[in-house]
């Protein structure tokens, strides 16, 4: 646990559950890890703001010095009002209307184009004169989940490659400026071997687009939910990318740079879901445990059947015994299934582990149900960086007749 129990403890009696608590420290360590591993090559990483775009937590990351990718031209304009410069963000456009693209320009940031449609639409606009990225489609498959894979042949994402003759056509009638060659192949990737694939995917096409200096390989690097599960080995994918680099670089005469958008490996060990016990109801095969929350404040196990580990706060010496960790949604609604638990008690407070990414991001209001509150634990203080919602809140947007 990054940040102590005592400090999970107080913070639930402060601030009330259910309540997303974030160690700065954590996010820190893991920008560190990063920096590092990738210490021997010319490499950028830009953070996936879709993780999770709290402001403060927004700022803590551009004063590491870290750049930031945003996948909606609010995510970038939420990355200005933190602090990052255009320079520092790159913007990631899917399935957009071209209009935000028009505007992502406007505003001077990196673009990258994933469509030939919007990229067509881009050349009659701009021509050569503002530089551009391009998001192609490798036919891999990697990462966990199937819903978090996103470089398979039949993915949405990304230009296909059966479309790189009429790409390749657009390119040189308008003399496009393509500085960036991107793929993104899913999330939770563990294997270093899935980005020497896409990295030999890209060299191959930068020798055929001789503007490009930068190959962005995405992000999806592993983080552990489970004891037994190990992060990705981050030298190893340096290590290739050196030897892919310098081998391209005395081929070609030019050198190029690596670009990583971590997302998740950033944030999630960070964050942490407290949530009340309200009641026990046991079965005759199992204990349910309801909490406080649900699948409306995170929804990672019930979309993606994602595991997180679970720890009785005000019990951690308890006696363990089997529970289903349940939330108060009228739907199915689970933390944990089957899981072996120090005793648990009404009244209790569960922390939920590794909830740092893809939490409060795509909590919503669902049975009319509040957001919770924000905390981020900052050289060992306790800031309230978002408060809780109320009803007013959710009624604010109506218009009442």
């Amino acid at each position: 646990m990054s940040v102590s129990r005592e400090q999970l403890v107080r913070a639930a009696a402060t601030f009330g559950t259910p309540l997303y608590v974030y160690d700065a420290g954590s996010i820190t360590a893991q920008y560190q890890k990063l920096t590092k591993a990738f210490s021997s090559i010319n490499a950028r990483f830009f953070y996936a703001a879709k993780a999770l775009t709290n402001q403060a937590v927004l700022k803590h990351i551009g004063s590491m010095g870290c750049s930031i990718d945003c996948s909606s031209i609010n995510e970038v304009k939420l990355a200005i009002r933190a602090g990052f410069t255009p320079d520092k963000i790159l913007y990631t456009s899917n399935s957009v209307a071209f209009a935000e693209i028009q505007e992502a320009v406007s505003l001077g940031v990196f673009i990258t184009i994933d469509s030939l449609s919007n990229l067509d639409k881009f050349a009659r606009t701009y021509g050569n004169q503002y530089p551009v990225g391009i998001r192609l489609r490798p036919n891999i498959m990697a990462g966990g989940h199937v819903k978090i894979s996103t470089g398979h042949a039949t993915s949405k994402f990304g230009i296909p490659m059966e479309q790189l003759d009429q790409l390749e056509k657009l390119v040189v009638s308008y003399q496009l400026s393509v500085t960036t060659l991107h793929i993104h192949t899913g999330s939770e990737i563990s294997d270093a071997s899935v980005f020497a694939q896409g990295l030999a995917f890209l060299l191959d096409l930068a020798e055929r687009f001789s503007t490009v200096s930068i190959l962005d390989l995405g992000g999806g690097f592993k983080v552990p939910y489970r004891e037994e599960e190990k992060e990705i080995d981050l030298k190893e994918v340096a290590q290739q990318v050196k030897i892919a680099f310098e081998a391209f670089e005395k081929k070609h005469g030019r050198s190029l740079q690596a670009w990583f958008e971590p997302g998740k490996f950033l944030v999630a060990q960070s964050g942490y879901l407290l949530a009340t016990v309200t009641v026990l109801k046991p079965s005759d095969t199992i204990c349910f445990a309801g909490v406080d929350s649900g699948l409306n404040h995170l929804i990672r196990p019930m979309f993606y059947e994602a595991y997180h580990p679970i720890s009785n706060l005000s019990n951690p010496s308890g006696n363990l015994q089997r529970y289903q960790v349940t939330g108060n949604i009228c739907e199915t609604d689970d933390f944990a299934l089957d899981r072996a638990l120090p005793e648990i008690r009404e009244g209790d407070i569960l922390a939920i582990h590794q909830a740092g990414a893809y939490g409060f991001e795509m909590a919503s209001s669902y049975n009319a149900r509040v957001r919770p509150a924000e905390v981020l634990i900052q050289e060992g203080e306790q800031y309230l960086i978002r408060r809780r919602e109320t009803l007013e809140d959710l009624l604010i947007q109506q218009i009442i007749l």
